[in-house]
């Protein structure tokens, strides 16, 4: 079956076509055939074409497409909405299972760690996105997801490992006293390839009720931050 992976949680976002096995069957193998990048921030204006043009090039009819998987956040509220907006609707289209993915649950993915993993993501104005997870990940459970400042996340993170694709991140951290590893960049690859395996699981979502994932705080804790 072919998979078709999209990231546009960022500033530059990416999509990927890979082929697996029967998604009941034993194969854990996955090829990416191709990861073409997007650039810029305008995704509105270049995604469904890269689509398009991606599987054209790889020979693909869309109606081949057995799965999708997307980065439901953190990240850009308007870059995440168009991925997830295109994938609503091929999934409608195609009556086809969609594997929404936390770009902080990739992260630990990406890593390969094993054991108590702080996830850590630059969020701007001086946050950061974290996610608590215990790894590796069989399940996908994650203890909670949430923002921090610099300041809190220097403290919350003690005794944790923390990943992240960041390297100003990890250094800030370590300098900190934190034990942080940073990772290669993420990319609809990597989504790809844990989209594989959350779909083997049945860990999927109908086009429906899929839905961004922002942890942004709420609007007591906005006010709370510029008060202070």
């Amino acid at each position: 079956m072919f998979l078709l992976a999209i990231d546009t949680s960022g500033t530059n976002g990416s999509i990927a076509l890979a082929r697996a096995g029967d998604s009941s069957g034993d194969n854990d193998d996955i090829e990416i055939l191709e990861t073409v990048p997007l650039t810029g921030g305008t995704f509105s204006a270049q995604l469904v074409l890269q689509i398009s043009t991606l599987l054209a090039g790889q020979e693909v009819d869309k109606f081949a497409i057995g799965a999708f998987a997307v980065a439901s956040g953190p990240g850009s509220f308007t870059g995440l909405r168009v991925g997830l907006a295109a994938v609503k609707a091929l999934a409608e289209v195609l009556q086809k299972p969609i594997v929404s993915i936390s770009l902080l649950e990739l992260c630990v993915f990406v890593s390969a760690a094993k054991g108590k993993v702080m996830a850590a993501l630059d969020a701007g104005r001086g946050d950061i996105y974290v996610g608590e997870y215990e790894a590796p990940l069989t399940t996908g459970a994650v203890a909670r997801e949430y923002l921090l400042t610099a300041a809190e996340f220097s403290s919350q993170a003690k005794g944790w490992a923390v990943i992240t694709p960041d390297s100003d991140l990890a250094q800030a951290a370590s300098i900190a006293g934190l034990s942080a590893t940073v990772i290669p960049p993420l990319s609809a690859a990597s989504l790809a390839r844990l989209g594989w395996q959350k779909l083997r699981r049945g860990q999927t979502v109908s086009s429906d009720r899929l839905e961004a994932n922002y942890i942004r705080r709420t609007d007591a804790e906005m006010l709370q931050k510029i008060r202070s």
